[in-house]
């Protein structure tokens, strides 16, 4: 993929599939190391298919016989020099983490954060996003959100557009110049 944020993007659809009510997906820029890590509470893998589940021919669905999403996190993450972990319980959820050298020539751009957090947005689950660079930070909870809205739909198109520009204007903040 072109952007990790796509990356991103496709391992938390794999959450919501996995029927999780909550996803947390932080983002750490710090020392030259770019780490994301996607946290669910699904239904989680057992230990047979956790093993095989970095092989693109591994996939739960049905429609296709190849799944590229994690292979493909993996590989842009070790590339880079980096490292890559997923853990998994059934009936506990499941931790995906990568780490890319950020001034690696091979490492892809950060990407579109905002639009891939804003995409994800449902009223049926969760998402926490932490986005930290070096001290800075900024949390999104759509928990909290959701309470802000009195039971307006955070996927309502109004409310989408507000919180992509409040994301789009924390993360360039924390960001602080630096283009990850």
């Amino acid at each position: 993929m072109r952007e990790l944020a796509l990356n991103i993007l496709d391992i938390a659809e794999n959450s919501v599939k996995a029927k999780a009510s909550l996803v947390v997906i932080t983002i750490e820029a710090k020392n030259n190391l770019l780490t994301i890590s996607i946290s669910d509470n699904g239904t989680g893998m057992d230990k047979a298919f956790l093993q095989r589940v970095t092989d693109p021919f591994t996939t739960t669905r049905t429609t296709r016989k190849v799944g590229m999403g994690i292979p493909l996190f993996k590989e842009a993450a070790e590339t880079t020099g980096g490292s890559f972990s997923i853990e998994s319980e059934l009936g506990v959820g499941t931790t995906v983490t990568a780490s890319f050298v950020i001034d690696s020539i091979d490492r892809a751009p950060l990407g579109d954060v905002a639009e891939s957090a804003v995409t994800l947005l449902r009223e049926d689950m969760d998402f926490v996003w932490v986005y930290t660079v070096d001290n800075r930070s900024f949390t999104f909870d759509t928990r909290e959100i959701k309470k802000e809205l009195g039971g307006i739909p955070i996927d309502s198109p109004e409310i989408i557009s507000f919180l992509k520009d409040m994301l789009k204007e924390n993360i360039e903040s924390i960001n602080g110049g630096i283009i990850l």
